[in-house]
C-alpha cells in the first residue's frame, strides 16, 4: 500500500548535516580611533617625563595613574617606574595584594609566543547554487586553534558551514586539508581534523571561563579580514560576562538566534572582526577561555565583542571529536503549524532516504514522520544529533515511525561516515 504520508511538502531540506548557508554574524571592519592605545601612548609619555624631572615621588603619580591591566603589570616600563615606588605609601595603597593574586601572568609576547603557533586559518569552498546557469564557488575564511597532537581544530560552526572543502594554514604558513569531524550548530561549535600527514607546530591549553572577571586582561588571536592578517594579536579586557546577544539575526536550523539557543557569552574590548571568528580569546596566563564568535555591527558602535565561554562547550569537545553517525534521510521538521496543514503528526518528516544507508537498511521509507527515536520523543532534528552523540558507531537504536496513521518500530544501526 502507498504510504498516505508520502507528500510533497515545500520546506527547506534538513539532513544528517544540518547544512545552511554562510553567514558571518555581526562582524564588519572597524572604523579607526585612536581611544585606549592613544591613551596608554599618552601615559607612557607622562611616565616617562615624570621619572625623570619628578623622581621617585612623581613616578609613584605616574604609577598610581597608569593602566592596572594584569598584562601591563609585566611590560618592562611598569616593572621600572614600580621599583623605584615604595609600596608601603598610602599613595599605592593595597596594590601589591592585587600583584600577588595574579601571580604567573605573562607578557602579551610570551602569551603570542605560546598560543599563536597553536592558531590557524580556516578557507573554506562553497558550492552556491546560480539557477539554471550552474553551481559558483564561493570562499569562506575563519580562524581555529589545534586542540591535540593529533591535529583536531576547535573552532565555530559557522565558519566551516555549508562546506565542500575545508583548507588549514598553519602558523608555519605551510597550508594542509581538513575535514569537518562533527558540530554542534545550538552552541555554533565544530571540531575539524587535519587529514594530510603533518606535525602539528602548537597545542592550545585549554582554561576555565568560570573563573573570569569583569576587568580581566584578555588576548585575541585570529585573522581578521582573511589570511592577509594571519596570526593578528589584539588586547582588551572582559568588559561583561553573562551577556545574551541576537547576532546579525540569522537563526540556526531550529529558527534559534543566539541568545536563544541559550549561550551566554563574554563581552570584550579586544578587536574581533570579520575573520577572528573561531579563534581563541585568552586570559593572561596563556589559557584559552573563550572562542571568539561575533562583533556588534551598528553605526556608532566600538569595541563590543563576544565569545563563547570555553566552559559551555569544554564537556562537548569529546564527543564532537568523535566522526558524525549517519542515518541516511533527509527531511523536514513538522511543528503544529505543518502539522494541521498536511495533517501529519508532530516530528521529523523524511523526504528521502539514501540508497544503501542505515535507513534504508533499516525499513525507514519517503513520507515517514519519525516521532520517537532510540526511545525518546523527537520534533528536531538537533534533538536527533543530542541522542547520536550519546552512541558509537554500531549501535542500534530504536525509531518509532508514523506510517499510514499507525505507528511503525524499527531497529537502526548507526554507522559513522
Amino acid at each position: 500500500m502507498e504510504n498516505n504520508n508520502n507528500q510533497e511538502i515545500n520546506q527547506e531540506n534538513t539532513h544528517d548535516t544540518y547544512v545552511m548557508n554562510y553567514t558571518e554574524p555581526n562582524i564588519q571592519k572597524p572604523k579607526k580611533k585612536g581611544g585606549r592605545f592613544k591613551k596608554t601612548l599618552s601615559y607612557v609619555a607622562v611616565g616617562l617625563v615624570c621619572t625623570v624631572v619628578g623622581g621617585v615621588a612623581s613616578g609613584a603619580a605616574v604609577l598610581y595613574g597608569l593602566p592596572k591591566t594584569d598584562l601591563f603589570k609585566d611590560t618592562a616600563l611598569y616593572k621600572s617606574i614600580a621599583g623605584s615606588v615604595n609600596t608601603s605609601t598610602s599613595v599605592y595603597d593595597g596594590h601589591p595584594t592585587q600583584i600577588a593574586a595574579t601571580s604567573g601572568a605573562m607578557t602579551i609576547s610570551d602569551i603570542a609566543k605560546k598560543v599563536g603557533p597553536a592558531v590557524v586559518a580556516i578557507t573554506t569552498t562553497i558550492q552556491t547554487q546560480q539557477g539554471f546557469f550552474g553551481s559558483q564557488a564561493a570562499q569562506g575564511v575563519g580562524t581555529g586553534m589545534i586542540i591535540n597532537e593529533n591535529g583536531n581544530i576547535l573552532t565555530n560552526y559557522h565558519v566551516v558551514e555549508g562546506a565542500q572543502q575545508v583548507k588549514v594554514t598553519l602558523s608555519n604558513n605551510k597550508q594542509v586539508n581538513a575535514k569537518v569531524i562533527n558540530s554542534d550548530p545550538n552552541y555554533d561549535v565544530a571540531v575539524l581534523k587535519i587529514t594530510d600527514s603533518v606535525k602539528v607546530p602548537a597545542v592550545v591549553e585549554i582554561g576555565d571561563s568560570d573563573n573570569l572577571q569583569v576587568g580581566e586582561s584578555v588576548v585575541a588571536i585570529g585573522n581578521p579580514l582573511g589570511t592577509d592578517f594571519f596570526g593578528s594579536v589584539t588586547t582588551g579586557i572582559v568588559s561583561a560576562l553573562n551577556r545574551k546577544i541576537d547576532g546579525d539575526g540569522s537563526t540556526n536550523k531550529q529558527g534559534q538566534t543566539s541568545s536563544s539557543s541559550g549561550l551566554s557569552y563574554i563581552q570584550t574590548d579586544a578587536a574581533i572582526n570579520s575573520g577572528n571568528s573561531g579563534g581563541p580569546l585568552i586570559n593572561a596566563r596563556g589559557q584559552v577561555i573563550g572562542i571568539n564568535t561575533a562583533k556588534i555591527k551598528q553605526s556608532g558602535v566600538e569595541g563590543l565583542g563576544f565569545a563563547i565561554p570555553i566552559n559551555a562547550v569544554k564537556n562537548k569537545i569529546s564527543d564532537l571529536s568523535k566522526p558524525v553517525l549517519m542515518i541516511g534521510i533527509q527531511g523536514t521538521e513538522i511543528d503544529k503549524t505543518l502539522s494541521e496543514q498536511y495533517n501529519l503528526p508532530i516530528g521529523l518528516y523524511i523526504k528521502d532516504v539514501s540508497d544503501f544507508s542505515p535507513a534504508e537498511k533499516a525499513g525507514l521509507k519517503r513520507g515517514d514522520v519519525i516521532i520517537k527515536f532510540d526511545g525518546q520523543k523527537v520534533t528536531t532534528f538537533n534533538e536527533v544529533t543530542t541522542i547520536k552523540n550519546k552512541h558509537k558507531s554500531g549501535d542500534k537504536v530504536s525509531v518509532t515511525v508514523s506510517r499510514d496513521g499507525k505507528e511503525t518500530n524499527l531497529t537502526l544501526t548507526l554507522v559513522a561516515e
